[in-house]
């Protein structure tokens, strides 16, 4: 009996270690399997960093180039668009630019005196005041004319003394009274002023300085009671009869641009006035940092209504061309690195297309290439279009962002519109980790091989 007992109890003994061993190992399996579901599951919501960084710069890159636009008739309308044809026709060429009036260098004067002394009374004593050539300006007090004035009493004296002396004598006394009148009259004393004092035979304290020019008073520096000295410059005076008016043309404008050329000018200051003058000098220099070169117009001033420091704007008018293809100015889109039209086509699309231009005028620019005569563009805006464009491209764009496929089948005219949603891939049922085990088939483990929603 203890026999049997024993021999059962060892037969059974295995049995329960084996059980025990396999509920271990089916919870240390379900505790994988869960663990393995969380890991497995936990990025599902998000892309991963690297795809989506990938399918953002494919979206840029995209938006960098315009892609054509469909526009209806009332969309036209709303934002102004209109059309016109690239034609051949003839191209006046045209340069214009933005001058300044300024002064005629060769009618600028500075009056200054050629002996020292001191101002006694100033005639012209205001800047801006206007002055005429022999004008009195100032009396001055030097010793040097005093002595010039006696050299001169002495020397009429002499050749009235000699009158009745050998014919070579008169002549020296002649000679004399010549140089005196001559070194007055070099010192800008007027000889008005000379007869006088050989008339009256009578030493002058002061005499009188009258102006070498004409024009206006740019600078005075000289007051009453000064001390002045020979070639100081006491006024600068600018006739303004004639004036210049400079201006800047760009460089690849420059081989249109000759002297003697008519000039068009008109002045913000005097509206309805339209100045001609021609081009008198183009200046040998080129400035490297505007890269353009400065022209020189004359024109003429009747009434003094050009002022220096006006604003001019200059029109060089030059040789027209024949056969040129042109479009509206206003049909060119200029982005700083290409020129772009955009061409409708016979769907009615709008395409973009990049252009070489060549020469200008105020209403029409030449098309070199890119472009067939006939063909119709936007004239007008160009900007808006340009812009819808960009849009389309961008938005065309997001379609390979994950969960951005904006790709929709054909539907019926009468459909409702297509409602864009993301894209979401679904995962495949994982296989149970725990179905291949032993002593585990047949059984239901569905409940954990993921964790239980709450």
């Amino acid at each position: 009996m203890t026999d049997h007992t024993t021999d059962t109890t060892r037969r059974a003994m295995p049995t329960t270690g084996s059980t025990l061993a396999r509920g271990l190992i089916y919870f240390a399996v379900l505790a994988l399997a869960g663990g393995g579901a969380w890991f497995v599951t936990r990025g599902r919501g998000t892309p991963a960093p690297t795809a989506a960084g990938h399918n953002h710069g494919a979206a840029a890159a995209g938006a960098a180039g315009a892609k054509p636009v469909m526009l209806s008739a009332a969309e036209q309308r709303r934002i102004g668009v209109t059309f016109a044809m690239a034609k051949l026709g003839p191209l006046a060429k045209e340069v214009r630019t933005v001058g300044q009036v300024t002064f005629d260098e060769t009618r600028l004067r500075t009056i200054s005196p050629k002996i020292d002394g001191w101002v006694g009374t100033l005639f012209i004593n205001a800047t801006g005041q206007p002055i005429a050539e022999g004008e009195p300006l100032l009396t001055i007090y030097s010793p040097m004319l005093v002595t010039a004035q006696e050299e001169l009493l002495l020397a009429k004296r002499f050749s009235r003394d000699v009158s009745a002396a050998s014919a070579d004598t008169r002549q020296n006394a002649t000679d004399l009274l010549t140089s005196a009148r001559r070194r007055l009259a070099y010192w800008d004393i007027p000889e008005s002023e000379i007869e006088a004092i050989e008339r009256t035979g009578q030493v002058q304290k002061t005499l009188t300085l009258r102006s070498t020019a004409g024009g206006y008073v740019l600078q005075k520096n000289v007051v009453a009671g000064q001390k002045i000295m020979a070639g100081d410059a006491l006024y600068k005076v600018a006739d303004l009869s004639t004036v210049w008016v400079e201006g800047e043309v760009f460089e690849q404008d420059i081989a249109n641009v000759h002297t003697g050329q008519m000039v068009h000018a008109d002045f913000d200051a005097l509206p309805g006035r339209h100045l001609m003058g021609r081009i008198s000098y183009i200046y040998p220099t080129l400035d490297p940092q505007t890269r353009t070169v400065r022209v020189r117009v004359v024109l003429t001033n009747p009434g003094l209504q050009l002022k220096p420091g006006m604003y001019a704007t200059i029109i060089i008018a030059g040789n027209e061309r024949t056969h040129v293809l042109t479009v509206p100015r206003s049909a060119v889109l200029s982005t700083g690195e290409r020129s772009i039209v955009f061409v409708r086509d016979t769907t009615g699309h709008l395409t973009p297309r990049e252009v070489a231009l060549g020469g200008s005028n105020d209403e029409r620019i030449e098309i070199l290439r890119g472009l067939a005569a006939g063909e119709t563009v936007v004239a007008s805006a160009t900007f808006l279009v340009d812009a819808e464009s960009n849009l389309g491209t961008a938005l065309g764009g997001m379609g390979n962002m994950p969960g951005m496929d904006l790709t929709t089948p054909p539907k019926p005219l009468d459909a409702a519109p297509a409602v864009v949603k993301p894209s979401v891939a679904v995962p495949a049922k994982k296989k149970d980790p725990m179905a291949d085990m032993p002593g585990m088939e047949g059984m239901d483990h569905s409940a954990h091989t993921a964790p239980k929603k709450p």
